[in-house]
This record gives structure tokens, C-alpha cells and sequence, in this order.
């Protein structure tokens, strides 16, 4: 994808910097958060955020994008505060995103993530289902453990962002059934199960620094609608993307049968690609043998879903979702830095590869 156009115009901010950041001050606290499961589901967490690995040896593994946390340390200092005010936001977020992860590649049947073995394949279903949930229960402990009323927002907004989320996933997997689905559905859905989080991520740093609601609603708006060109992007990469930069396999939405942006933006489309994608799809929900398609039957359906415009358009809302979250910002009174960061940051997720 290319980024947006205004994106050359900005002043340059070092993304990597400020993503690692985010990482090293929430690291050291999201450890000792899982230190407090009791065994085996310390190490099988360790084992998820790629400390170790299978064998309980220490790992230096992939442990994502932190974008999660960039966000939630950074918007503490719209207030004024301190990056490190963000940290338990940070660290509360991560662990609703990870039990997320966790739960959703039991039931996407995923058996890679981050370029290896997800938990439930190496530790078994049980595992990833109690592990999931004690890192859940683990994020409200991380907030109200602060005992400040700021805690006390931050975590409603958290529990409100993680039911969105839990939300989204239930309509992702009735998606599935489904012979179509239409665009405004699968934005809500994406909206809840990807949006809803990173809104949360992009303001709990702020409350916790004591923003007020205002400004903590529309730092809230900002970090939905980046979801949204978030969750576009990926939806792009989960059929067109790298295998070995995003760690999952050759056409993997479409492996799952999933309703993502560019299969309901094309079938939403009229032509004859769009009517044959459709025709094609509806057989394959009433087969169950997909997951033993050829390489090349999976490259045709991807083939029919660009043909019908579902890539173009996926690629133009991830941009439009872009612009309409650098908007929200306008509306906040912070510092021109931490502007200048949360640009760049809407920048980076439009432009990733991973």
C-alpha cells in the first residue's frame, strides 16, 4: 500500500524508535503480571509472548508490532504526564489482546503465529482457553491494583473495549456460515473486534494521566478508525500477504473461509468475477474439504476477488480510515511532538508488510 498522500509532508518521527519504546517500558511489567500464574500457565504464557520456547529454553521471539503500547504510553503525554504514567494501560491492553490471540487461533484452527507454533497446537486446547482467560483476569488486576479513580476509568473502558472485541469475534465466526455478508456488517464487526481495542490503547495512557472524557473520547475515535485501516491492512495481507513476513500461511483468510473487506467488497461489486466468486464461495461453504485445496485453486479465488475490485477498494478504505483518525486529532489540545507521533504511527499501520 502506499501512504497516504499528506504522509511525505510531515515531519519525520523514527516509528521504530517509538514502537520499541512502548516495548521496553511495558516489557518488565507485563512480565512480572505473568509471573503471577500459577505453573503450568506462567510458562505457557512465556511460551505465547516468545520468551521462550517450547522446550522452556529462553527465546528472543517475535513478540509483535507493539503498536498497542506505542499508543497507550504515548497518549499519557497529551496530558502532560509522564510516557511511564501509561505503562499499566499499556500493560492491561497487551494482556486483553494476547488472550484474544490466544482463544481466536483455537478457533481459526491457526497453527502458526509470529512464525511458529501457536500455544493450543504446542500446550494443547485447555492451555490456550485458561491461559487466555488468566491473562484477561490479569489486565484488570494490573489497572485496579493503581487504586486511583484514573484506574478506576481506565479500567472501565477497558471492560467496555474488551466486550466490543469478544463482540467482533462472535460475528467473525458467524461470518463464516454465512454466504454473504454485507460491507457495513463486516466494518462493524471489524470495528469491534479490531477498532474497539486500539480506541482503548490510544486513550487509556491519557486518562490514567487524567485527561477528561472529552478528550479521552476523541483520542478514543482517533484509535478506532486506525483500527479500521489497521484491520483493512491486514485483511489485505491475509490473502495477498508474505508468508514469511506475516508468519501465517499462503492465503490464510481464505483457507478459514473468512468474510473479510475484499471478499464481501467483491462480492458486493457487479460484473462477472464478482458473480463467479460468488457461485464458487457458496460451494465451499457446503463443502468440508477446503483446507485441502491446491495452491492454485486458493490463487484463483484471489485472482477473482482483485479482478472484482475487493484489493482496490479494501486498499482505499484502509486510507480513507486513515484520514478520518488523523482528523480526530484535530480536535485534541496536545503537544505538536506527540501530534506529530500519533501521525506517524497512522502512518506506519497503512504502510506495514507484517
Amino acid at each position: 500500500m502506499t501512504p497516504a498522500p499528506q504522509a511525505a509532508r510531515r515531519t519525520a518521527v523514527d516509528v521504530a524508535a517509538l514502537l520499541e519504546r512502548g516495548r521496553t517500558l511495558a516489557t518488565p511489567v507485563l512480565r512480572a503480571a505473568v509471573d503471577r500464574l500459577a505453573p503450568p500457565m506462567d510458562t505457557v504464557a512465556a511460551y505465547h509472548f516468545g520468551w521462550i520456547d517450547a522446550q522452556g529454553r529462553p527465546a528472543d521471539g517475535d513478540g509483535g508490532k507493539a503498536v498497542r503500547p506505542a499508543l497507550a504510553v504515548l497518549s499519557a503525554e497529551v496530558t502532560g504526564a509522564t510516557p511511564e504514567t501509561g505503562v499499566p494501560g499499556a500493560v492491561a491492553v497487551e494482556l486483553v489482546h494476547n488472550f484474544s490471540l490466544l482463544h481466536d487461533d483455537l478457533m481459526d484452527g491457526d497453527e502458526q503465529r509470529r512464525h511458529r507454533d501457536t500455544v493450543w497446537k504446542v500446550h494443547g486446547p485447555a492451555q490456550a482457553i485458561l491461559v487466555g482467560d488468566a491473562l484477561f483476569a490479569l489486565a484488570g488486576e494490573v489497572l485496579l491494583e493503581l487504586g486511583t479513580v484514573e484506574a478506576g476509568r481506565a479500567a472501565r473502558r477497558l471492560t467496555t473495549a474488551s466486550r466490543a472485541l469478544i463482540d467482533g469475534q462472535a460475528q467473525d465466526i458467524s461470518y463464516e456460515h454465512r454466504d454473504r455478508v454485507s460491507v457495513e456488517e463486516c466494518l462493524e464487526m471489524e470495528g469491534n473486534k479490531t477498532g474497539a481495542l486500539l480506541a482503548c490503547a490510544s486513550s487509556i495512557g491519557a486518562v490514567l494521566g487524567g485527561a477528561d472524557d472529552r478528550t479521552a473520547d476523541a483520542l478514543e475515535t482517533y484509535g478506532y478508525h486506525l483500527g479500521l485501516a489497521f484491520q483493512a491492512v491486514d485483511d489485505l495481507l491475509g490473502i495477498w500477504g508474505d508468508p514469511d513476513a506475516t508468519g501465517k500461511q499462503t492465503w490464510s483468510d481464505l483457507r478459514q473461509r473468512k468474510k473479510s473487506l475484499p471478499v464481501v467488497a467483491a462480492l458486493a461489486a457487479e460484473g462477472p468475477a464478482s458473480r463467479r466468486l460468488g457461485e464458487i464461495l457458496a460451494a465451499d461453504a457446503r463443502s468440508s474439504d477446503v483446507a485441502n485445496f491446491s495452491e492454485e485453486e486458493f490463487a484463483a479465488r484471489a485472482a477473482l476477488i482483485e479482478e472484482a475490485g475487493g484489493r482496490e477498494w479494501t486498499a482505499g478504505e484502509a486510507r480513507r480510515q486513515h484520514t478520518i483518525a488523523i482528523e480526530a486529532l484535530d480536535t485534541v489540545d496536545m503537544p505538536d511532538r506527540v501530534r506529530e507521533r500519533f501521525t506517524a504511527l497512522a502512518d506506519f499501520v497503512v504502510v506495514r508488510k507484517r
